[in-house]
């Protein structure tokens, strides 16, 4: 049970404080809500480019790396489809130091030209390290536009094209930041050492100020319900070649999302599951083979993924594969395999908990959703899943025509 109390402050920022005596530091984390899906088809990117400019220099403070460290302090922050979340720590007797940090960034970035053409290097040589120089690097720039035709989960949260980074302006930039960075769009919690009244005292004094802005209404694209398979083959220099099959599945925040979850880790989680027994240990036709769920806010995707032995044929390989997925389909889930992936699930929930950083970026999660207290009721509905719930699922998801597939050949 984690433990918070909530307010908010005139300008909109949604505050959590979740108190924890038993640890000796503070630890700040702010929530965007705000990531790829909230950019222009023609100008993607910009979510995880700004998470680089965000350290770039703010208002008032010309670094915001060196403040911190004097103090002892640690950062970093993660970009996705869905949000953009910055985190440090701290000891708790300097937690005003973080205070002053963040909301001076919240207030205004330095719009320094020169932060702008470093961290646009930086990202583009992120892009070709990562997603184009290294074996199957592209494989989300490919597999996400075969799986998505509308909606904004069809490019990657590094965005399209380098291109796109390239040609991104200060006003570009600007844009964005007045768009999506305002007090009313984030979720500021603070955990561990620290007391609810002290934290009203600093949210006020160093957020309160900040203009409230004007928030977006978000209003994305709904993706069609899919009708027919979809496949793409690619060969490239890679090691084995490889399957990777995606299903359209509901979104993070749909009731169904636990069962769906479940189905997954039935199918592909660890050396237990369906797949990796029947199609890695015994049948010897893949060396790795795995499943997961995207766990995106909006409609999602179960994904499957392997790379084949040397000699099997690809999509012989997927027609194994398929005979695994249709027997889940047609016979159902097993008690014993329900009881094994819900304590799987439930373990992670709780390890997910130990670290009080942890523990505040899932109540800023949490908020998402309207409520932040899901936070304390996801072991309950994990817990309520029955047999019936997974089958009705799989059966709703793993369906031929709710695939896409890319084949990915490696080129010998």
């Amino acid at each position: 049970m984690i433990t918070f109390d909530t307010f908010t402050l005139d300008n909109g920022l949604r505050v959590l404080v979740h108190e924890d005596p038993t640890v000796q530091i503070a630890a700040l984390n702010i929530l965007y809500d705000v990531g790829s899906r909230d950019e222009q088809s023609n100008k993607t990117g910009f979510a995880h480019l700004f998470e680089h400019l965000m350290f770039g220099g703010s208002k008032n403070i010309p670094s915001y790396d060196e403040p911190l460290q004097r103090v002892g302090g640690e950062n970093n922050a993660f970009t996705n489809t869905d949000i953009t979340n910055y985190y440090l720590t701290l000891s708790a007797d300097n937690i005003e130091t973080g205070f002053w940090l963040e909301s001076d960034r919240m207030l205004s970035l330095s719009f320094d030209p020169q932060v702008l053409e470093v961290q646009r290097k930086v990202v583009i040589e992120e892009f070709k390290q990562r997603y184009l120089n290294q074996p199957y690097g592209d494989v989300w720039l490919k597999l996400r536009p075969l799986a998505y035709q509308a909606h904004p989960y069809r490019w990657a949260t590094i965005g399209k094209e380098i291109k796109h980074i390239e040609d991104a302006t200060m006003d570009d930039v600007k844009s964005f930041f007045y768009t999506h960075y305002l007090p009313s769009n984030a979720v500021l919690v603070v955990a561990g050492n620290v007391k609810t009244e002290n934290v009203k005292v600093l949210a006020d004094k160093w957020f309160g100020p900040i203009p409230a802005g004007n928030k977006k209404n978000r209003n994305l694209p709904v993706e069609p319900v899919q009708t027919a398979k979809r496949t793409l083959e690619v060969k490239m220099d890679v090691p084995a070649s490889a399957l990777y099959k995606a299903y359209h599945m509901p979104g993070r925040f749909n009731k169904d999302f636990y069962a769906a979850d479940l189905v997954s880790d039935v199918l592909g989680r660890g050396d237990s599951s369906r797949l990796y027994q029947t199609l890695v240990k015994e049948k010897q036709i893949f060396n790795s083979l795995s499943a997961f769920t995207m766990g995106t806010i909006d409609p999602g995707l179960i994904v499957i993924n392997g790379r084949v032995k040397e000699g099997q044929e690809l999509k012989e390989a997927e027609k194994q594969l398929d005979d695994v997925v249709y027997e889940f389909v047609e016979r159902g889930i097993q008690e014993h395999e329900l009881e094994k992936v819900k304590n799987q699930a439930l373990s992670t929930l709780e390890f997910g908990e130990v670290e009080v950083l942890n523990r505040a970026m899932n109540l800023a999660f949490s908020t998402l959703s309207g409520d932040p207290g899901l936070v304390n009721r996801e072991q309950d509905l994990i817990n309520r899943v029955t047999m019936d719930d997974v089958n009705r699922l799989g059966r709703q998801i793993l369906k031929d025509e709710n695939a896409s597939v890319l084949y990915y050949y490696a080129n010998k």
